[in-house]
């Protein structure tokens, strides 16, 4: 076994810092440095990252980087880049990134994600030009992506986040959970002969996705006929025979790789639903954002390399300082879905609690990852994050401009974004309620009553990302950006951020339930279980 991070010098000097940083107030902070913002940016390839808010000093700062030397860090992106197997437990490497980066995995890997590439962009362009059409003569006009993980929190938010970008008169739709109710609402609204459906599975077994792409055939065959069913299926997938039995055609294939990860795989075939509603230049931009983060990551030093700072005040804030959790906070609608698709990136990855080595952890991983657009979070759960008892960390992410180029409207944005991370990092002190409710000619008495309620306590930490616009670049980078953070941890932490095993329990036990009551339930608490399942039977 090797020695625990947790044990060296530098992580013990850290657990100093984090003892006397209890007692400092970021408003203490801020008074001893009036240049503290110049210190704790940094601007790089047109994003700005500040983290003055944060709990950090030069010291911290500087001990977080020699944390991230110690565990060779910039030899293990290097690994991962070349295309090592660094997933130790699955004995596979991790290469999403060469499905964007052509200097990522080796000539022949390059060599079969530009054959993909090729094959994806073909077929997309039949669609959007009216080559490839329904049964019964008619052009695509809806696409309905069934998957789930990884096969739909990706390519949802891509449609999403690119909205403004949409072209070719075609409309995303998408189907994931289990009870079916998704693909029940489109059945009622969709044309048939009008919509093409990917069934989006590695193993082509999944569950969920299974059960909805049967239905969904069951509804085109019943209402076009099954010899429809060839034209209106398309699949990712490497389960050939699966695909032959479901009726999937040949040349409506397209594969994946044991080297990509679910969570990381909206750069695949799994992005066909985003790149047929945005075209294939428009993705190919996507591509290209992501492509850039990657070389930063590369090529900058430790201490002027985003993902990395990011990762390592991360790793701070929930190993030393012991937040439980991270708020994400996008001041733009457009990207409403992005805390749940960083939710399973960040918690399926870094979800761990054993080392590479099968040792149990001494110290909290991954945090609990939530959030809301900004203005609708601010009027939800921010009295929580300012006034309750759990102190969370926070990042916000706003655009310069919103997704049509307007400043006016962003500006209303990006003042109140500014303003609570203010309000998050100094509060609102006693003797500055007082003042105030004086100033509001309030009285005495009223104010001995009310100050309690309502100060707010500050010093919690926060980031703000800002860049320029949402646009297919910005979203791609913004997603790798992330993707690398969460690597940076995994690798301070000493875990593996590329199996997720907690996922598959659950589906295993799962499939041997039967709630028809054929089969007695086996195992710890299997009385319990078999109650449950009675009770369920007696209601319907």
């Amino acid at each position: 076994m090797s020695e625990l991070i947790s044990s060296t010098p530098v992580w013990k000097s850290l657990t100093e810092h984090a003892h006397g940083a209890s007692r400092v107030h970021l408003r203490d902070l801020f008074a001893a440095d009036d240049a503290r913002w110049r210190q704790f940016h940094l601007e790089a390839d047109g994003w700005l990252f500040d983290y003055s808010r944060q709990r950090v000093n030069a010291a911290i700062l500087g001990d977080l980087l020699r944390l991230a030397t110690s565990v060779q860090l910039q030899e293990r992106i290097a690994a991962m880049f070349r295309g090592d197997a660094i997933n130790v437990t699955e004995g596979r490497a991790v290469l999403h990134t060469a499905l964007r980066s052509g200097f990522a995995g080796s000539p022949e890997i390059q060599k079969e994600v530009l054959e993909s590439r090729a094959a994806l962009d073909s077929f997309v362009a039949s669609v959007r030009d009216g080559v490839q059409r329904g049964f019964t003569g008619g052009a695509f006009k809806h696409i309905v992506n069934i998957g789930i993980g990884g096969s739909d929190l990706g390519p949802l938010l891509v449609c999403d986040a690119l909205r403004h970008q949409w072209s070719g008169g075609i409309t995303p739709h998408f189907v994931s959970n289990v009870d079916r109710t998704q693909l029940q609402d489109l059945t009622r609204q969709l044309d048939p002969a009008e919509t093409l459906i990917i069934v989006c599975s590695k193993t082509f077994t999944t569950q969920e996705t299974q059960t909805n792409a049967r239905a969904a055939r069951d509804w085109i065959a019943s209402r076009l006929g099954e010899a429809a069913v060839p034209r209106h299926f398309v699949a990712v997938s490497t389960n050939a025979a699966a695909m032959d039995a479901f009726g999937i055609a040949p040349e409506r294939r397209f594969t994946m790789w044991d080297w990509v990860g679910g969570r990381y795989s909206v750069w695949s075939a799994v992005g066909l639903v985003a790149e047929m509603v945005l075209g294939s230049q428009v993705f190919k931009d996507f591509l290209d954002g992501a492509a850039r983060m990657d070389r930063h990551f590369i090529d900058a030093p430790l201490e002027r390399n985003l993902p990395v700072l990011m990762g390592l005040i991360g790793v701070w804030n929930r190993s030393f300082l012991n937040l439980p959790t991270l708020a994400v906070l996008p001041y733009d609608q457009r990207l409403a879905r992005l805390p749940a698709y960083l939710q399973q990136l960040d918690m399926e990855s870094n979800g761990k609690s054993v080392t590479l080595d099968g040792e149990r952890v001494s110290y909290p991983t991954a945090p609990v990852v939530w959030g809301e657009p900004g203005s609708n979070a601010q009027h939800s759960f921010f009295q929580m994050l300012h006034q309750g008892t759990p102190t969370a960390a926070l990042d916000f992410i706003a655009p310069l401009r919103n997704s049509w180029g307007d400043v006016l409207a962003q500006d209303l944005a990006l003042s109140n974004c500014f303003a609570q991370a203010q309000a998050f990092a100094f509060g609102l002190n006693a003797d500055e309620v007082v003042a105030s409710m004086r100033a509001a000619k309030v009285s005495e008495a009223d104010i001995a009553r009310l100050t309690p309620h309502r100060v707010h306590e500050g010093n919690r930490p926060n980031s703000v990302l800002l860049y320029a616009q949402t646009d297919a670049r910005a979203l791609g980078s913004l997603l790798a950006l992330y993707e690398h953070m969460v690597f940076v941890q995994g690798c301070i932490w000493g875990i593996n951020s590329f199996d997720q095993f907690g996922v598959e329990l659950g589906k295993k036990l799962a499939a041997g339930i039967s709630m028809s009551g054929e089969r007695a339930p086996t195992g710890p608490g299997s009385a319990a279980l078999a109650e449950l399942i009675a009770y369920v039977r007696r209601r319907r």
